[in-house]
């Protein structure tokens, strides 16, 4: 008992981080990690529940007070290994994954105090087995001469890949870009994510015997048929990335992008290392993104770095409503991005070249909660105004991309265009083709969409080994 109350005592220790004005001017990741002495100590924090709360939290089942004990005790790379018995790419989780509404929000230290900090800890064991160059490989099942299709290269289709290779598959990977890793090289900025972590994790993917296909887009060069010709099973995982737009006045203004083809100018195409790459990208000067999701975070703090001289963040909603991790707005407040709560856009106003100018917005007031839970934003009438921008950024989310799903027949979509799978299996309607991720539930976190590849993986395999759908 004196044991558990000294390690309740432990207050939560912070991740030094970049300071916000030195970081505003440079792409380098903003949190620097724990040194070793720190994560020990966070890491005593941990009181080693016997019916252990976070695991249920965690969609991909990591024995999360196993990796945290051996950090304790100073055996990181053990730690590393005990997190990829259930977790291919820790240290990708460690950073972008949203633990405090997962692991963290059953912690039991988090009902009188903060939770263990699990993710800190999680990208320390991982960045600590790279670093050192000694990631192991576990060991390979017997091969079963089965051969696996995996159409996209997220964390989904990654997870699956990683999974059934371990169990003995031969498994290729379809990517319809030129690099691997979906949405987190197109889509997340090297301060949040930087694309080095990305590469090692796929490497070492690579290592297990995973095969990736780049510039394979699927539904157009072949068709999911096609593969089932080749292929003992196929597993689908080409995400959401559909933008969605306002549909308002004055939409195809010259200066307006859709958050997906900003950030992939920036991240993908390496607009942000001008000169060295010289992407077309513009930059503006006054900058309105609209939304206030993690997208919309992620392209606000790009514009401020690309030289914005003032970027603010257009939400229908308040503070309280936005979807973003605290994390990322605390970060953007700290980088000096403005916010325009309650505020919505009517329409959009060019100059007589064709290029945006302003923005007409009206104010919104908060009514009772919608479908979402979250309150319902209602226009005031007569609170028309304008505000100046000359580069707008349009972040609402994305939906299904129906190329692949109208060259599929068999495959049963949902009303939104998503395909209709198993929440537990990952099978779809269409017979030998399982699905996962953001093409099943829609823009979801990473670590969800690897939860999904995972119960794909286990269904999968029983398929492989007993036949029966």
């Amino acid at each position: 008992m004196e044991e558990k109350r000294r390690r309740e005592k432990i207050p939560r220790q912070k991740m030094p981080e970049q300071d916000p004005k030195e970081r505003i001017r440079n792409f380098l990741e903003v949190p620097l990690g724990y040194p070793p002495d720190v994560a020990k100590l966070e890491a005593e924090r941990c009181l080693q529940c016997k019916k252990p709360p976070c695991i249920e939290g965690c969609p991909v089942e990591v024995d999360i007070p196993g990796f945290i004990k051996l950090i304790r005790e100073g055996d990181f790379l053990s730690a590393a290994k005990k997190i990829k018995e259930k977790n291919a790419l820790p240290a990708i989780c460690g950073r972008v994954c949203p633990q405090e509404v997962q692991c963290e929000s059953k912690c039991v230290l988090g009902k009188k105090d903060e939770p263990v900090a699990i993710g800190r800890l999680e990208r320390f064991a991982a960045d600590w087995e790279r670093e050192r160059g000694e990631v192991s490989i576990p060991e390979i099942k017997e091969k079963t001469g089965k051969k696996v299709a995996v159409v996209g290269s997220g964390p989904a289709g990654l997870t699956v890949a990683a999974d059934l290779t371990v169990l003995g598959h031969d498994v290729t990977i379809f990517e319809a870009l030129h690099k691997p890793g979906g949405v987190l090289v197109y889509g997340i900025p090297e301060f949040r994510l930087p694309k080095s972590i990305v590469e090692a994790e796929i490497k070492y993917l690579q290592a297990l015997g995973v095969k990736i296909e780049v510039n394979s887009v699927i539904g157009k060069i072949r068709s999911v048929d096609e593969l089932l010709n080749e292929y003992d099973a196929v597993f689908l995982g080409l995400g959401a990335g559909l933008p969605l737009f306002l549909n308002i006045p004055g939409e195809n203004l010259c200066g307006i992008y859709s958050a997906n083809e900003y950030l992939t100018r920036s991240n993908l195409m390496k607009a942000y290392l001008f000169p060295e790459y010289d992407t077309p990208i513009s930059k503006g000067k006054r900058v309105a993104v609209i939304g206030a999701g993690n997208v919309a975070m992620d392209a606000a703090r790009t514009a401020i770095r690309l030289g914005a001289e003032e970027v603010h963040i257009v939400y229908r909603r308040g503070k309280d409503e936005m979807p973003a991790r605290k994390e990322e707005i605390l970060h953007a407040e700290e980088e000096g991005i403005i916010f325009d709560l309650l505020t919505n856009p009517v329409r959009f106003i060019g100059d007589e070249r064709g290029w945006v100018k302003e923005i007409e917005c009206i104010r919104m007031e908060l009514g009772e909660p919608d479908a979402s839970g979250r309150r319902r934003p209602i226009p005031v009438k007569g609170s028309e105004f304008r505000m100046p921008f000359d580069l707008v950024i349009v972040a609402l989310g994305t939906a299904a991309n129906p190329l692949l799903t109208q060259t599929t027949p068999g495959l049963v979509l949902n009303e939104r265009g998503y395909i209709v799978a198993d929440p537990e299996t990952g099978k779809t309607k269409k017979e030998k083709v399982w699905a996962g991720g953001d093409i099943v539930t829609g823009a979801a976190t990473v670590i969800l969409a690897m939860g999904a590849g995972r119960k794909a993986a286990r269904s999968i395999d029983e398929y492989l080994r007993t036949g029966k759908w």
